[in-house]
């Protein structure tokens, strides 16, 4: 007599399971580089400190010790040369809004600089 082969015994092969397990713990970690960075309040103060700087440099706002504008273009281009610096060594590390807001900044300062150094 002919056993009905769809109702006979299935075999379940589990072992794929193991291996999915064992893949994973061998998988790298994910990299500092692929997380999103979290905007720092300190890094934005120091992009503003600096923008302030030059700003003052460039005559744009008074020196708050002597309330005088002053032109010094010297000063104004380490400023921006820092934001620069700055810019260039953290560039991937930065948060959105930290990335637009020195790109801004450095955009407005290095056209007043401009401006600052042909009437000068």
């Amino acid at each position: 007599m002919d056993r009905d082969i769809r109702f006979s015994e299935k075999k379940v092969d589990e072992s794929w399971k193991e291996q999915v397990e064992n893949v994973k713990e061998k998988a790298p970690a994910p990299r500092e580089a692929e997380k999103i960075p979290e905007t720092s309040q300190s890094f934005l103060s120091l992009i503003q400190s600096l923008g302030y700087q030059a700003l003052m440099h460039l005559g744009e706002i008074p020196n708050p010790m002597t309330n005088e504008r002053e032109v010094q273009l010297e000063s104004a281009k380490e400023s921006i040369d820092l934001l620069i610096a700055l810019r260039d060594k953290t560039k991937g590390n930065l948060s959105a809004e930290e990335a637009d807001m020195l790109k801004a900044l450095l955009t407005q300062l290095q056209f007043k600089f401009a401006q600052a150094a042909q009437n000068s």
